[in-house]
Order: C-alpha cells, then structure tokens, then sequence
C-alpha cells in the first residue's frame, strides 16, 4: 500500500484564491490532487495545511481514507469549522484521486457505479432589467438548457433603494453611510415575484426556474416571499434565510409548497440534520470541499436519500475545477442527485487543469480517466497567478439597510 510522503498545497488563479492540495506518495509517478481553496482565507488553509494538518498524515497509508478523515477532523479538538473543513477536504480528495488510480477506475465507480449518463446543470442568468434578464434566459433556452437561475443584477438584486427612494441618517459616518444604494426587505418582496410573474408570462412554465436569496432577508420577509412565489413553481428558492434562523423553515413548509434549497454556509452537522430529518428543505446546498470532502458528502448525500431530499451541491464561481470534478462524481454515482450549478472558468483556467469537467447545453461530462480525472499542471497553474493580487485583503460583498445595518451574509 503506497504512502504518504509529503502534502503540498498549492495556490492558483489570478488572486491566488484557489489552493490545490498535491499529496505524494513512495511510490513513483503515484499522487493525488483534492481543492482546498477558500476565496477569501486562502493563505489561512494553506497555513492549517502546512502547519496542521500534513505534519500529521505524512507516513500513513493512503488507502486509509475513512480513519484519516475521522482522526485529522478532531486532531485539534474543536471540529467543524469552515477553515479546517475546507483543508481536511483538499486531503480526502487526493486521497480519493490516489485510490482511483490505483484502480484504474474513475472515483464515481469507486463508490458504486454511475447513476445517470451525465450530470445536469444550472445555468446563471442576469439582467438589471427584466428585459435583460429575459435575454439572458432567452440565450440558454437557445442553447438547450432547461435548468436556469434568475436573478436581477447581483445578489439582492431587485431590493436595493437610492437615497431618493428611502431617506438616510443625517450626518452618519462610514461605515453607516451608504450614499450609493442600501437593501431593502420589503423592495426585494415586491420585486422578485413580479420578476418571475414577467418570466413565466413571456416563457411559460417549462423552464425550471431557481432563484438565490443570498441570506438577505429577515426571517419573517423570507416566509413571505416564499410563499409568494408559490404560484410561479420554481424549481426550488435558495437559501431564503440564514443558518441562523433555519427554524423558519417550520412556517414555510406550513405555508406552501416553493421547494426550498439550503446549506452554501453549511459546515456542522447540526446546522442541517434537523433539516434533513423533518423534512423542512428538498435540496441540500452544501459545497463539497466546505462539508470536509468526498469522503463526509458521500454520508450527506446517502442520509438524504431516506428523507426525500435531493443533492445540489453549491459550485458558484469562486469555485475551482477540482471541487468541481469531486461533486460530478458525487453527481453520477448518488441516486437522490437533484442539480449541479455551473461554473466559469476562463481557456487559460482550464489549460492548467487537464481532464477536467466538460459542461454542454445543460450537462456535464465526466471522462473514464482513473481517480478525479484531471490533473493540473503546476507550471501553468503558476503562471495564472497575479502577483500584485496576493497582496489584496478579500472579504465579502457588504451590503446595508437604509439605516446602515449590515446585512447578511
């Protein structure tokens, strides 16, 4: 049995966002690729690597995968956190691209066989208008997608207000003073029904419709909109309320039937177990390398399964090509797959990961390749990378109230 001789982490793209996991092993040519990136505490993983992390399954077995998962999660005492998630993800993934190869077989096949010929898949569309957002949508019917997410612009889209339209605080310092545009719950409500009332009266019924809520509404706002938009039957409402006040789920599911997505913020089980167990959400949203890898998904997906709920594990595009491979696999293989969301990567992104994920009019395609099926070449990966971009501070978009409350996430 190969084992482990070193864990090397690896930051790509341009910002360095994306961290590669690379484990070697003894034996010649043998390794493994998993994704541990993390868009805003890049060097942070790759420090817990490092540091943490590598220091103590170097000279184990690689086929060891289920007792490394479990011993690396709790090598620390406290568990569950998005940073050592994320981390220990990047390890149980190589370690998965190692066991495939050696098997010759792609990692799908490991874990049972396929379930489907290939993986179907969102697509994102936009517009500031609801003309342009109708466009937009018109542009992946053309291309035969079926499976479309609509949003106004960006993320709370259709909520936000100028200073005309909702008077500020006079004389408020930053950060409270929001000059350009603030969030406003009650906006959102009015907006996003009227925008799918516009979609499906130009489109009809038979695109499958999704929308992201991004966490931005206060609970009482999000039941509301859920049930508004009952009549326009979506596909599913994405994340609606924050982990924070999962518990409203209870009144949505009372109030009607808007299929419910939830769990991109996920990383404890009990943030979702109770979900799962009352059947409060229809797809489970969480990312794959922020669940703590294959090896965790895999038992997520299988739970699921005996409580009707579907996978639809969260991409988005801060999202990397490995993470993306892991999940396709996960895709073909689990029986309650319900979506896969797109991802963009540019010609050059891609050039640096060979094998990887071909996505076309609505599906993805994995290949026969052993393990993930992808490989990256470092040299390539290395030349993505901007080096003014490393030095920058990322952190996410703030948005606020009128009043200057930030709003989540």
């Amino acid at each position: 049995m190969p084992r482990i001789t070193a864990v090397k982490p690896i930051r790509t793209r341009a910002g360095g966002t994306w961290v590669i996991v690379k484990i070697l092993t003894d034996q010649p040519g043998l390794y493994g690729i998993g994704s541990a990136s993390d868009h805003y505490r890049a060097s942070t993983v790759v420090d817990v690597i490092e540091n943490s992390l590598a220091p103590k399954i170097v000279g184990r077995e690689t086929g060891d995968i289920e007792d490394i998962w479990q011993s690396t999660l709790t090598s620390g005492y406290w568990r569950h956190d998005s940073i050592v998630n994320t981390a220990l993800a990047g390890i149980d993934m190589a370690l998965w691209d190692i066991l495939g190869k050696e098997a010759g077989l792609p990692v799908y096949r490991l874990l049972g066989g396929p379930c489907r010929a290939a993986v179907p898949v969102y697509a994102h569309a936009a517009g500031n208008t609801l003309d342009e957002l109708e466009q937009d949508v018109r542009r992946y019917l053309e291309d035969g997608w079926i499976y479309i997410r609509c949003q106004l612009g960006n993320y709370g889209g259709g909520g936000f207000v100028t200073p005309d339209q909702r008077r500020r605080p006079t004389g408020a310092r930053p950060p409270f003073d929001t000059p350009r545009r603030a969030f406003d719950d009650e906006a959102y409500l009015d907006a996003i029904p009227k925008m799918f009332d516009h979609l499906r009266n130009k489109l009809g019924f038979e695109p499958k419709f999704t929308h992201d809520v991004h966490e931005h509404l206060r609970p009482h706002i999000a039941v509301a909109l859920a049930k508004a938009l009952e009549p326009y039957r979506l596909f599913f409402l994405e994340d609606v309320l924050p982990p924070e006040h999962v518990s409203y789920y209870r009144q949505i599911k009372q109030l009607c039937t808007t299929p419910q997505a939830m769990g991109e913020l996920f990383v404890n089980p009990a943030e979702y177990l109770p979900l799962v167990q009352e059947k409060l959400i229809d797809y489970m949203r969480i990312r794959v390398s922020k669940a703590g890898g294959i090896t965790p998904a895999r038992k997520i997906a299988h739970l699921c399964e005996w409580y009707g709920v579907h996978t639809a594990w969260q991409e988005g595009g801060d999202n990397d090509p490995v993470n993306q491979a892991a999940a396709m696999h996960l895709d073909m293989n689990v029986w309650n797959f319900g979506i896969q969301e797109e991802n963009h990567f540019t010609p050059a992104e891609l050039d640096a990961f060979t094998g990887h994920a071909v996505t076309a009019h609505g599906y993805m395609y994995p290949n026969d390749r052993p393990g993930l099926g992808l490989d990256m070449d470092e040299a390539k990966a290395a030349a993505l990378v901007e080096p003014e971009r490393l030095k920058r501070h990322l952190f996410m978009a703030e948005d606020r109230r009128p009043d200057g409350t930030v709003v989540r996430p």
